[in-house]
């Protein structure tokens, strides 16, 4: 999985002479939270709405609301946004970027190629990745604790092939201590009606049903 495949392409992008009060207005009808910040077709930094909300111009709580608004008139991006940001390019793994994101508590990356703003991925994107990647809201989820040996997911595929259903989607983690067998080290997602049917034929090979879900 790309970033390429998940990123908002041709990203809503702002000039660093842009005043705060605009950039916000921009960010609340757009319902975005970040904005990249492009001077002359390049990525020079990017600003988000926290950035704009938390700026010295809003926290001067001693100010009117007009002397406020005055100041955010009048205070361009670049006195905010974060100058020369990460970024990721489109064929970027989606495991990459998030360890990036993570690694930096960074909730955003500009895509960027041949120096070009070309689209943004977000921790919600990352989410939505996930949450198709489990294959939620569809057939039946089973948490199972599978030997941890060569073959074993092979295994699992052939007792789902002789009963004829389909893997949705199928998840293997690394144990970790001996919890994991009351935990279970792989979800599997399957299109399937007949729970019982399933789970029959899994404990008869030998394959521990931790738990099981719609």
């Amino acid at each position: 999985m790309f970033v390429k495949w998940k990123m908002t392409p041709n990203p809503i992008v702002i000039d660093p002479d842009v005043s705060l009060l605009e950039a916000l207005h921009l960010m609340k009808v757009n319902n975005i939270r970040r904005l990249p910040v492009v001077a002359h077709g390049n990525l020079v930094g990017i600003v988000t709405e926290k950035d704009l909300r938390e700026s010295p111009s809003v926290r001067a709580s001693s100010l009117s609301i007009y002397e406020l608004n005055y100041l955010l008139a009048k205070t361009p991006v670049k006195e905010v946004m974060t100058r020369d940001p990460i970024t990721v390019d489109p064929d970027t793994t989606i495991e990459e970027a998030a360890v990036i994101m993570r690694d930096n508590q960074i909730s955003g990356l500009p895509v960027v190629e041949d120096g070009k703003v070309v689209g943004i991925i977000t921790e919600t994107d990352l989410f939505d990745m996930l949450v198709k990647l489990l294959g939620f809201r569809r057939g039946v989820r089973f948490t199972l604790f599978l030997e941890n040996r060569v073959g074993a997911i092979a295994d699992l595929a052939e007792i789902f092939r002789k009963l004829n259903i389909n893997i949705i989607s199928i998840v293997a983690f690394e144990p970790v201590g001996r919890e994991y067998e009351k935990e279970g080290n792989v979800v599997v997602r399957v299109d399937t009606e007949d729970i019982d049917k399933v789970s029959s034929a899994l404990e008869s090979s030998g394959i521990k049903v931790v738990h099981i879900s719609r």
